[in-house]
């Protein structure tokens, strides 16, 4: 559990985390450049759930480099099955990480929704409803494992 304190907000005690695969932790080139390891950290304090509709057909490849659970959606209602992970894992206790317009359904219903401004760029609409942006999958994790981060973006 990663329990942050954001004054004026709350305090938060997130115990899961939900990643969209393609486009925020992998471009067709794989996995991105030190998010395994970030992963590996953090799997230590949440329960990992990776998201796809698997697209391109790599979750399975890029599971086995990933220390979490693989989610396949079917294609067309990606949005909806994001969001009802999040609600099955609880709401109040997830992270969500995302990039796309199929992400911003997950994004808004997690306790915290993360953007991220990978290769393939984020959509606006993905932008507009989350609570933090950031460059990338990397500094997205490190806000996670540097909670100090965190609440310096969020704090009131």
């Amino acid at each position: 559990m990663i329990e942050v304190t954001i004054p004026g907000r709350r305090t938060f005690r997130f115990e899961h985390l939900v990643l969209d695969l393609n486009g925020t932790i992998a471009t067709d080139r794989g996995i991105i450049e030190g998010v395994v390891e970030r992963l590996q950290s953090l799997g230590r304090l949440l329960s990992i759930s990776i998201v796809t509709a698997d697209t391109h057909g790599s979750a399975s490849r890029l599971g086995a480099y990933i220390h979490g659970q693989i989610h396949k959606v079917e294609q067309g209602a990606e949005g909806v099955q994001k969001a009802a992970l999040v609600q099955r894992l609880g709401r109040e206790t997830t992270i969500a990480i995302g990039n796309g317009c199929n992400d911003v359904s997950m994004l808004k219903e997690a306790a915290l929704g993360i953007c991220v401004i990978g290769e393939e760029g984020p959509a606006t609409e993905a932008v507009m409803n989350s609570d933090v942006v950031v460059a990338g999958i990397c500094a997205a994790l490190d806000l996670l494992i540097n909670t100090d981060r965190l609440v310096a973006t969020l704090r009131r």
